[in-house]
């Protein structure tokens, strides 16, 4: 209901605002902007939606092949300890073990074309265990929180804009991007595990996340030791030699247990082609509301009033010019892409703000953008307290970059 209130709640406030600029100061301009703005962002939708066809063919067609051939059942398996604790909802050594490990993977390693089909599959996956068919269950809420926190290892695509832009020093914000989406991911899953009054003191959750972040150190240090060059080349060599080490075992797995890889992967495909169809109306809703919301100025004054406020306090507030990365980046990862890139271009790419911005898109995910997609693929209309605490995630997170970006460079 959340995601409902807030929908109507950018059309409302984008109303309100468009109506003041056009009485009071006149701007004529301000109700098209509006309206062209709302029909871009829907053909951007439909077209984000088409994207997601061939991707999703591609994908849930290979997880079809490694879900027959048991590939997918044996990540289940061991990974259960774990899983029986965040998840104690789905049944044990369930298949959709294996295709949430799947994606938090490939989430991790940056690749988001993989991450998006092996996300909705788990989603489908746990829609089929869901007794409350349009209601999230507590495991989907998990989920989603796990994705919309963003937690990745490798941020490639922003040290490549950065290089792109002129960086001296393209990778100089990987570490403080590792250390602001880890604050993210365990700030949600916190606060996923108080709401559903799961014991995170228990062992097997203490010694994983121990593990977890003892591997990050390890991650860190190795990076801290190589050249900026030999971050960007190892970083994007492994990312990618893991995805197609994926690919060609789940073939070579189809071909050992003898099953029909071929008819495997069309069956799966088609999964994949109705599913795009299916985030399509769901992903307009969002994106329009995003926009009008946008053209109608209602984000300028938001964030000028912040400025306003930290300036009379006479606190630093050099970081407000970051603030539309920040605040765009839960509604539209290209939209808060296209705000570093102007940032970056507007202030230069080894400057305050300019890191600032890179790692503020680092730290998060797209959190609307994630709910309309995996919950409009299973048909979900009540999420429940999944966007408080995706929202929850990303607050921490974009605090945390804010910090992190005085500490690193200041």
């Amino acid at each position: 209901m959340a995601l409902n209130y807030i929908w109507i709640a950018f059309f409302l406030i984008a109303f309100i605002v468009a109506a003041i600029k056009l009485i009071f100061f006149g701007d004529v301009t301000v109700y098209s902007s509006i309206i062209e703005s709302s029909f871009s962002s829907a053909k951007l939708a439909f077209e984000i939606s088409l994207g997601l066809t061939g991707v999703l063919s591609l994908w849930l067609g290979l997880m079809k092949i490694g879900e027959n051939a048991g590939v997918i059942n044996f990540f289940s398996k061991l990974l259960s300890p774990v899983f029986c604790k965040l998840f104690p909802d789905l049944p044990k050594d369930h298949p959709v073990g294996g295709s949430i490990f799947m994606n938090l993977s490939a989430n991790m390693l940056g690749l988001d074309n993989a991450a998006t089909p092996l996300g909705l599959k788990a989603m489908q996956e746990m829609q089929s265990l869901n007794k409350e068919k349009d209601t999230a269950s507590n495991s989907m809420i998990m989920f989603l929180v796990l994705n919309t926190s963003g937690l990745t290892l490798v941020p490639i695509s922003v040290m490549v804009y950065r290089a792109q832009l002129g960086a001296t020093h393209p990778s100089d914000v990987f570490l403080p991007i590792l250390i602001a989406t880890l604050c993210s991911t365990m700030a949600g899953i916190a606060w996923v595990c108080f709401k559903q009054r799961i014991n995170i003191l228990q062992k097997e959750l203490l010694l994983f996340f121990a593990s977890f972040i003892a591997f990050i150190s390890g991650i860190i240090y190795l990076f801290s030791q190589m050249s900026e060059e030999a971050v960007s080349v190892y970083s994007t060599l492994i990312a990618n030699l893991i995805l197609f080490s994926i690919i060609t075992g789940f073939i070579l797995a189809g071909l050992i247990k003898k099953i029909h890889v071929y008819e495997s992967f069309i069956e799966g495909a088609k999964e994949g082609f109705k599913t795009a169809i299916t985030i399509v109306p769901y992903l307009i809703a969002i994106l329009v509301g995003i926009a009008v919301f946008r053209a109608s100025g209602a984000m300028d004054i938001l964030i000028g009033g912040v400025k306003t406020v930290f300036d009379s306090f006479g606190w630093d507030s050099e970081f407000v010019n970051a603030l539309p990365t920040a605040l765009m980046k839960p509604l539209s990862g290209s939209g808060a892409r296209g705000l570093m890139v102007d940032a970056i271009n507007t202030y230069g790419a080894d400057s305050f703000i300019g890191r600032m911005c890179s790692v503020i898109q680092g730290s998060t995910d797209t959190t609307f953008y994630i709910l309309a997609v995996y919950f409009g693929s299973v048909g979900i209309k009540k999420t429940r307290y999944a966007l408080s605490a995706g929202l929850l995630a990303d607050a921490v997170g974009i605090i945390a970059a804010i910090a992190i970006t005085y500490f690193f460079f200041r």
